[in-house]
C-alpha cells in the first residue's frame, strides 16, 4: 500500500484513539484492513471492560477474526496508533498479520523497535512486515494530551478563592 492509503487507514485508527478518550482510556487505537476492507477495529477498553489484554490491538485482532470466522488474518494490515507491547507483539505473529502500521514509539514498552525488535526474531515461523511513524506526531500529541490532564493536579474551588 502506498503511503496515502496508510495515513487514510491510520486517521481511522486516531478516530478510534479519541473515541478511547472519551471513556477515560489511553488513546490508542487500532484498524485491521484488508483488500481496501475493515475487518475489524478497536480501541483501548483494559478500563470499561476490567481486562488486561483488551488493548486496542487485541480489540481489532478479536473482531477481524470474527469477521472471517478464522484467526489467521493473512494478508490483513494492522493500524495502530501506538508501537505494540510484547502481548500484542505477540498476537499479531500468530494472527499471521501480514503487515504492521503503527504512528508513535512507545519508549517505555515497545518492543517494535523502541525496546526490542520482537518482529524480527528469527524463531517465528511467520515475518511481519512492519513500519512506523505514519501520523505519528498526531498519536503522540493525542498520548501527551491525555496523560498531562490525568497529571495535573486538581484545584480545590475554596483555595482558588484565597
Amino acid at each position: 500500500m502506498s503511503s496515502p492509503d496508510h495515513e487514510h487507514w491510520m486517521m481511522r485508527a486516531l478516530a478510534l484513539a479519541d473515541r478511547a478518550a472519551e471513556l477515560d482510556e489511553v488513546p490508542v487505537g487500532a484498524v485491521v484492513v484488508r483488500d481496501g476492507q475493515i475487518l475489524g477495529e478497536g480501541f483501548n477498553q483494559v478500563i470499561s471492560s476490567a481486562d488486561p489484554t483488551a488493548h486496542a490491538e487485541i480489540v481489532a485482532l478479536r473482531a477481524a477474526a470474527t469477521c472471517l470466522g478464522n484467526y489467521r488474518l493473512s494478508g490483513a494490515v494492522l493500524y495502530v496508533t501506538l508501537e505494540p507491547c510484547t502481548m500484542c507483539a505477540g498476537a499479531i505473529v500468530h494472527a499471521r498479520v501480514s503487515e504492521l502500521v503503527f504512528g508513535a514509539n512507545e519508549p517505555r514498552a515497545g518492543v517494535i523497535c523502541s525496546r526490542a525488535s520482537q518482529l524480527d526474531q528469527v524463531w517465528y515461523n511467520h515475518r511481519v512486515a512492519w513500519h512506523g511513524g505514519v501520523l505519528g506526531e498526531q498519536s503522540s500529541t493525542r498520548l501527551r494530551t491525555f496523560f498531562r490532564a490525568r497529571r495535573k493536579p486538581a484545584v480545590n474551588p475554596d483555595q482558588s478563592l484565597k
